[in-house]
């Protein structure tokens, strides 16, 4: 395993940032160097630098000098803030929040004793998650754990350097990844602004065999710009994750050939564990890979615990893997070494014949209708492959009768599109009990950034349907 200093030595030295960056990179890892050089207790440095340079200059000082690092976005808002703060109680802030509370921090006491709050000893990575209940925490992760998912994911593709086209924020885990396959493998980062490939200027640099990461939304704005679709055929692989991808976005990027690499992973693992090749994808073929540094069981729905599920039969998906995090912050960090607690996910899934992993939903989003389970990513699939929406949401509302009631939420494809034609579809494909009884015509269904649907907005809109 590569040591901190001799990858950090080693981009210092060497021009590994496209677009003529390395001079300021190094004057400002020099700048924050020496402020560190003059604190002589351990930080817990919160950096939320919206400049990308003034991240990585600010990155790789704190793990030259063996700081924690506790990553922030630059855009979150006062409540955000306040609770990220509660959390973590840094010691320095690198950033410019909009928050008093932030801007006059008290340094650590000159006695080096951790914060009370939790306990972090050596030199962490703590990396923002919304998790299911929407209340920010951090995932506690350290450089062994994130060193071994670019040793997976670099096993798992093969080759030489690993070259990263990141268009994705680099505090989340998605972006911070893609630095450190560069970093540990001596490739090239481009940091290209994704308004101005939305809009067809694209860099002039070849990228051909590089890796580019997106999110579904992200994708199909790109489609939207004909000019971009040879610029994305020259990736040798193109990351799609941070969300589940609608079916029509799937099958349109596989007309036009596009290597898409679609990805399973989260915070907590830092990124993928389980990634379909391209050549996979282009062939129509279903299932995830696993990722070398990783391993998945699956429990039954209602106990998870006992036997692992047989092949073929759906369960909850447990990860267990070289690079799963320590555990959370501010909630209580997991004991012993680092990969040797099984990570008990919310998703749905099923291993195949051939170890390939398929998923099906999550178990926080079960419909529960007159005694059987219904999960909504497999009615919402059978939808999509009808033809007749642009999104559709399937949730499950009160029902005295069924107890909830599979209910669709929908955009027609087209005005003359009626419910009444789509569920017809649908009788030759799903059992009756999965077909939706409820359906809600929208003009526009609530995604995030990423693509993923607001679950709780939807539950809002469908009341707000239903009363009309």
């Amino acid at each position: 395993m590569a040591t901190p200093d001799t990858l950090i030595q080693h981009c210092l030295t060497h021009d590994w940032l496209v677009g003529g960056s390395g001079d300021r990179l190094r004057a400002e890892f020099s700048r924050r160097s020496d402020h560190l050089a003059q604190l002589d207790t351990p930080q817990r440095i919160f950096l939320a630098e919206p400049d990308p340079v003034d991240f990585l200059a600010g990155l790789l000082s704190a793990i030259a000098a063996g700081h924690t690092l506790i990553l922030g976005n630059p855009r979150w808002e006062s409540r955000e803030w306040q609770q990220a703060i509660a959390a973590t109680t840094p010691t320095l802030l690198w950033g410019n929040p909009p928050l008093a509370e932030a801007a006059s921090l008290p340094l650590q006491p000159k006695t080096g004793e951790p914060h009370p709050k939790f306990k972090i000893q050596n030199s962490k990575f703590l990396i923002p998650t919304g998790g299911s209940s929407g209340t920010l925490r951090f995932a506690c992760h350290t450089w062994e754990t994130l060193t071994a998912a670019v040793q997976g994911f670099h096993q798992f593709f093969g080759g030489d350097r690993l070259n990263s086209c990141c268009v994705l924020p680099l505090f989340h885990v998605s972006g911070l990844m893609q630095v450190m396959r560069v970093l540990h493998t001596g490739g090239t980062l481009a940091l290209p602004n994704f308004k101005a490939l939305e809009q067809g200027l694209l860099p002039d640099y070849a990228m051909t065999g590089w890796f580019l990461s997106l999110v579904p939304t992200q994708l199909q704005r790109l489609l939207q710009q004909p000019a971009a679709l040879p610029w994305l055929r020259q990736f040798r692989a193109i990351l799609l994750g941070g969300a589940p991808a609608w079916a029509d976005l799937l099958e349109q990027s596989r007309v036009l050939g596009l290597p898409l690499a679609p990805t399973y992973g989260m915070t907590e693992t830092a990124a993928q564990i389980a990634t379909q090749y391209p050549d996979d994808f282009l062939a129509g073929r279903s299932g995830y890979t696993l990722l070398p540094h990783a391993q998945v069981s699956l429990k039954p729905f209602d106990a998870q615990t006992g036997d692992s599920q047989s092949c073929g039969t759906p369960g909850v998906v447990e990860i267990q893997a070289q690079s799963l995090f320590l555990g959370y912050v501010p909630d209580r960090l997991a004991h012993g070494e680092q990969g040797d607690r099984p990570c008990c996910t919310d998703d749905i899934g099923y291993l195949d014949s051939a170890g390939k992993l398929h998923l099906l939903g999550r178990v926080s989003d079960k419909i529960i209708t007159g005694g059987e389970n219904v999960f909504p990513a497999e009615v919402e699939a059978a939808i999509w492959a009808t033809g007749l929406v642009r999104d559709v949401a399937v949730i499950g509302m009160g029902d005295r009768h069924w107890g909830e009631c599979v209910t669709a939420l929908y955009v027609p494809r087209s005005p003359d599109v009626s419910a009444t034609e789509i569920a017809g579809e649908l009788k030759t494909v799903l059992s009756h009990y999965k077909c939706p009884k409820r359906w809600l015509v929208c003009t526009e269904l609530p995604r995030n950034a990423q693509g993923k649907l607001n679950r709780v907005a939807l539950h809002q809109l469908a009341q707000g349907l239903s009363q009309k």
